[in-house]
């Protein structure tokens, strides 16, 4: 294998763990953001299965469990607070052994703190235009710079513009349903805790993963397709309006939120994950949607495949169908359960949340809780560790 450069377009999640998995291959890798800075905020992501493997074989497990949130309870409550149930968060998030929970902006900085010696990032950028050529891609940024990489990734994210320029545009599957998550000043008292109210078509949650780590707020709803908005906060304050418990106040916060996530449970489905020199990883790809639990585990594990199929290929053909040919039955699993999950998350009518809250009540009385749980939650698990990982021989962490 000759050391090959490696543009990869995406400083999130799925670009970092690439460029470090690359570097420890022996290969050189160029990361470019669009943003002037790693992105702040988030949300709490999860870490599964096959990824938590990864996690070691690169020698992050021990920091990422290190700033696992260590929640405790998860609670549903009605429309005056008042609790239906309060249950154990790990066993009710489906999380067994080694499996952690992670605020995505501390799995950032691990990613970013771990490669930011050996890896060119390049921030406030973005890949403007594509010209494969014989020998390489010569590729121009929107700042104007022109540069020739052998390779090209696309890790920027479900509304990926690299999978535009080389696969034009690709609708995406609506799941019927919109998300937001954003920070709010209201102090709930929460303690490493989650508090989840629904209605029908609609469900507000909210979190904090310390006394002093400020609560975050979610909204999701459902709906048709909906045209990109400017502004998502007047569709999110008519959705919720006359809602109960804390949303009013949680409405009032949207003026002063100035990094509101808004987007559409939605996923990616691609025939194929590249096109000559340039392929697609991460959401990019095969976004499973925010509903599966499973985008974060499927960036790592795809950067982990990706990364070893090039160096163990002559060429990056042959290294691109094998990545593909590895990581498709994993993908196409989490994207089924993306779909079921997405069912389940926004109740439909007055009959199932009644019938789902029963179930909540009575759950705490039942001696074989645990095992219904994690019943419950044995597609996700099976989902989370549908690939057998190959053992691709690279260089020790540091």
């Amino acid at each position: 294998m000759t050391r090959r450069e490696v543009l990869i377009s995406g400083a999130g999640l799925a670009g970092p763990a690439l460029a470090l998995a690359l570097h420890r291959h022996g290969m050189r890798a160029t990361v470019v953001e669009r943003a002037p800075a790693l992105r702040d905020g988030g949300y709490k992501v999860d870490i599964r299965g096959a990824a938590i493997e990864v996690l070691k074989r690169l020698g992050l497990f021990e920091a990422v469990r290190a700033a696992d949130t260590a929640m405790r309870t998860v609670t549903y409550v009605r429309a005056d607070g008042s609790p239906i149930a309060a249950l154990d968060a790990s066993l009710l998030m489906g999380r067994r052994g080694d499996d952690r929970e992670i605020m995505r902006t501390d799995l950032t900085r691990i990613l970013y703190d771990a490669t930011a010696g050996d890896v060119d990032y390049v921030f406030g950028d973005s890949i403007a235009t594509l010209d494969e050529r014989a020998d390489g891609v010569a590729v121009t940024f929107a700042s104007g710079v022109t540069r020739r990489f052998d390779l090209v990734v696309g890790a920027d994210g479900l509304h990926s513009a690299t999978r535009r320029l080389v696969l034009g545009d690709v609708p995406l599957r609506h799941l019927g349903a919109y998300i937001s998550i954003f920070d709010v000043p209201e102090d709930l008292g929460l303690d490493h805790e989650e508090v989840f109210f629904c209605a029908p078509g609609r469900m507000v949650f909210a979190y904090s993963t310390g006394a002093a780590a400020g609560t975050r707020a979610g909204l999701v709803f459902a709906s048709p397709q909906l045209p990109r908005p400017q502004d998502p906060r007047p569709i999110l304050r008519e959705r919720f309006a006359g809602m109960g418990w804390r949303v009013p106040a949680f409405l009032d916060a949207l003026d002063g939120v100035p990094d509101l996530y808004f987007d559409s449970l939605s996923q990616v489905e691609l025939p194929r994950w590249s096109a000559g020199r340039v392929v697609l990883l991460g959401d990019a790809a095969h976004c499973p949607a925010p509903s599966s639990g499973q985008g974060t585990s499927l960036a790592l594990v795809g950067a982990y495949v990706l990364a070893g199929e090039l160096a163990a290929a002559d060429g990056h053909e042959a290294a691109f169908r094998r990545y593909e040919t590895l990581m498709r039955p994993y993908a196409e699993r989490n994207l089924r359960l993306g779909r079921k999950m997405a069912g389940d998350m926004v109740p439909g009518g007055g009959w199932q949340l009644a019938f789902r809250n029963y179930g909540m009540r009575t759950l705490k009385y039942n001696p074989w809780k645990r095992q219904i749980i994690e019943q419950v939650t044995k597609p996700l698990y099976e989902a989370a560790t549908a690939i057998d990982l190959p053992a691709y021989p690279m260089a020790a962490a540091v």
